[in-house]
């Protein structure tokens, strides 16, 4: 019987849905059809369990799951020995320290002696000792924003996407602690099949990742700025030019960055590359 590898993610929620898109585009199809437990998957050798994300560790770490995908401040906060394989590049956010609008910041050392309500105690303790700073820490559930507006609190700590929810209850954020995004993990015991499933899977990844992260830009150019054009988007080894038609002119097929992109489109155009097209990668294998 052909080994399969048993895959834990966020039952539901904004991670889940990141998950469930990036297994999509590996080319996976998941499909629970009425059990709230387990799901199908197509197209690659996986089962997958649908549980609470800080329950995820757990499970990888005791064998129940092979390998999962949640944030990384959960696997922090729980401390389970399993191994962070990838980070994945979605579910982005922060932990970040907060405090009432009214109040003066002035560093690390203002959180001395202060009450601090969290639901991730074991990294802000781990923050606090790092830093030599005695406060006394609230562990919270839920909700903890409304902390120092009910006196519980003097500060909270907690994840931070827009701060929306920070200036409903009237705080700032005043000092970021972690960056998190969503990661693979897997249990550190897994067989030699088992670790080549990983691979296979962090490849497909890997491939789905620099697609999103490059475009593939066609162009004309005349020939006489062909050495100026091509330093500016060298491509994955070099640029592939065709011939055009009129003379003096050739096409230009190549791959740039999406965090350059604007910044070198302006260069292009500069050196004389008209008719640009831009168009979505796929996938992106090297």
């Amino acid at each position: 019987m052909s080994q399969k590898l048993t895959l834990a993610i966020q039952k539901s929620g904004r991670l889940s849905e990141g998950t469930i898109e990036l297994l999509k585009l590996c080319g996976i199809k998941v499909s629970n059809g009425n059990n709230h437990l387990k799901a199908l998957a197509e197209g690659f050798p996986l089962e997958i369990l649908l549980l609470r994300d800080d329950d995820i560790p757990q499970y990888v770490a005791d064998g129940v799951a092979d390998i999962g995908i949640l944030g990384l401040n959960e696997v922090l906060e729980k401390k389970q020995p399993v191994e962070v394989v990838k980070k994945l590049g979605f579910s982005k956010c922060k932990l970040s320290v907060a405090i009432p609008r009214a109040e003066d910041y002035t560093g690390k050392n203002y959180l001395q002696g202060k009450r601090i309500a969290t639901s991730y105690p074991t990294i802000l303790a781990d923050f606090l000792k790092s830093n030599s700073i005695n406060a006394e820490i609230h562990t919270i559930s839920g909700s903890v924003e409304i902390t120092p507006g009910i006196g519980m609190a003097d500060a909270i700590f907690e994840i931070v996407s827009s701060g929306g929810t920070l200036l409903s209850n009237n705080l700032k954020e005043v000092d970021v602690i972690m960056q998190s995004e969503a990661v693979l993990i897997a249990n550190n015991s897994l067989n030699e099949s088992k670790q080549e499933l990983i691979n296979k899977l962090v490849f497909r990844i890997e491939s789905v990742n620099k697609a999103r992260r490059n475009k593939y830009i066609l162009l004309n150019a005349p020939k006489n700025k062909l050495d100026e054009i091509i330093s500016l988007i060298p491509g994955m080894k070099s640029p592939t030019i065709l011939p055009l038609a009129m003379d003096g002119w050739c096409s230009l097929h190549s791959v740039v960055n999406e965090d350059d992109f604007w910044e070198v489109i302006g260069k292009l155009k500069q050196a004389g590359a008209e008719g640009i097209l831009v168009i979505p990668i796929e996938k992106m294998v090297v």
